[in-house]
């Protein structure tokens, strides 16, 4: 069995969902080894993701913990499959941040995808030229072939909005975000109008929260929630500062997430109106 010191998060995600499923089959730790009829160290490293387990150990555990919709079992299975598997940003593992490459790796598995940003356009719509103007005001000293690399990752992100079944994106920003000069106007305009254009995508909803609404004091900083197609694995949350990046994965905080985007999903304008706050910021430019 092979051991993971530095465990992707797509190995934790199968971690998590197995000790789950045992958990609502009310079954100990020491139960699932018998079944494995293995010390119970082996059971322990793959449910904190230190191991990969074999698929005959798999199906084993998930005949135990009464998972029987073979469509579940599929899901499940392919995400052990998947979670060994280097995806296209594996390309860019020397060229761009540990942390951001693990965020892509996730992001690119899920299904459904809830974003809400505080001072930035979120980055699955961003286009280039924005792209650039960001990283050269964060990175000023950031040379040539790093810019250029960021950009290609965003390009290639955006390949979930395009591919044979997108994602559902649903994003919320402050209206502030439109009026952060980022590049200089005509880079800002082309921004906002690509905004529009993405708006009117049938798996996007935008949405802009007013500068007016109350709700925008409950803005801490931008966080994402993912959703995933295998029914038995709960949603994670991403949130990050300047300095560091977190995933929350208990329910608890799931819940405290998911409920302030509901909240924010009722302050903010809907998304005809949205487009007319987007319009006129372009118009303010001009």
């Amino acid at each position: 069995m092979t051991i993971n010191n530095n465990p992707t998060i797509r190995q934790r995600r199968l971690a998590r969902m197995l000790r789950e499923l045992r958990t609502a089959a009310g079954l100990t730790h020491a139960d699932a080894c018998q079944v494995l009829e293995s010390a119970e160290s082996k059971l322990g490293r793959i449910e904190n993701a230190q191991s990969n387990i074999r698929l005959p150990d798999l199906r084993a555990l998930l005949d135990a913990y009464g998972i029987t919709d073979p469509a579940q079992r599929q899901e499940i299975e392919l995400l052990s499959r998947e979670s060994k598997k280097k995806g296209w940003w594996s390309r860019y593992a020397e060229t761009v941040d540990s942390s951001y490459a693990a965020y892509v790796s996730v992001e690119w598995d899920t299904t459904k995808l809830y974003n809400v940003q505080t001072n930035l356009i979120p980055g699955l719509l961003q286009i280039p030229e924005y792209t650039r103007a960001l990283i050269e005001l964060q990175a000023p000293d950031a040379t040539a072939e790093h810019v250029e690399t960021q950009i290609d990752v965003r390009h290639e992100r955006r390949a979930i909005l395009s591919r044979e079944n997108p994602l559902q994106l649903w994003v919320i920003i402050a209206e502030n975000v439109l009026y952060h000069r980022v590049g200089g106007p005509t880079t800002m305009k082309s921004q906002l109008k690509s905004l529009v254009e993405a708006s009117r995508e049938p798996h996007v909803q935008l949405q802009v929260l007013p500068r007016e609404d109350p709700m925008n004091a409950c803005l801490f900083g931008p966080f994402v929630i993912m959703g995933f197609a295998t029914s038995a694995e709960t949603d994670i949350i991403y949130a990050e500062s300047p300095t560091s990046t977190v995933y929350y994965e208990e329910e608890a905080d799931v819940e405290t997430y998911t409920t302030l985007f509901r909240r924010l999903n009722v302050a903010a304008a809907n998304a005809s109106q949205s487009r007319k706050l987007i319009m006129n910021a372009i118009r303010e430019m001009e």
